[in-house]
């Protein structure tokens, strides 16, 4: 019989190690919102309507729990956090102990029930455009000699574009993008993503 949403993330609490009692105490209030726990992504992830609106993960420094749209979310106690310059849509509220949590758990509520509003009107994020992103140079002059390649990466799908050129540019220096470009030529040419 398969398990419920409910007994993976029992399990998944079972596993946790580094912020089981943080997790617990952020699961507590995220039932009482009245969301649909399950496990997405290897991660509990609490639904409404079955629209993803939270979902709890843990790091290295810090647990936190994060909202799928929380760009379109107001941000009075100024706790939201951006994971990095290439997140559109997603925030964090970020956490390293019990009574952090405890103390915002008014907040916290109140952060769910507006990202539950959200879904509710149907608000959607504005991406960014394949274009609006950063071509970088060496990429560039290499679609430019082989037309081939060119036609490859602009039949790929936009998020796949997206995640190559993200790639290609975190690299700071030319040799490092010369070499992440050679690299995954024959991935473009294939019609993969990145990470397929």
């Amino acid at each position: 019989m398969a398990k419920t949403g409910a007994e993976k993330v029992d399990a998944f609490m079972e596993r946790s190690e580094k912020w089981r009692d943080e997790f617990e105490k952020l699961r507590e209030i995220l039932l009482d919102c009245q969301l649909t726990e399950e496990l997405k992504w290897g991660v509990p992830c609490y639904t409404y309507n079955d629209r993803n609106i939270v979902l709890m993960h843990g790091f290295k420094e810090y647990c936190a729990i994060l909202f799928f749209k929380g760009a379109l979310m107001a941000d009075p106690e100024g706790i939201l956090v951006i994971q990095s310059e290439n997140v559109q849509a997603t925030r964090q509220i970020r956490f390293t102990n019990v009574r952090e949590i405890v103390k915002m758990t008014r907040a916290l509520k109140s952060y769910v029930y507006e990202a539950i509003e959200v879904e509710k009107a149907g608000y959607r994020v504005e991406y960014k455009k394949t274009e609006e992103f950063n071509m970088p140079e060496e990429f560039q002059q290499l679609l430019d000699k082989k037309p081939a390649l060119k036609k490859a990466f602009e039949a790929l799908t936009p998020g796949r574009q997206r995640g190559y050129l993200l790639f290609f540019s975190a690299a700071k220096q030319s040799k490092t993008r010369i070499s992440r470009i050679e690299k995954y030529v024959d991935h473009i040419l294939d019609g993969k993503g990145l990470n397929d």
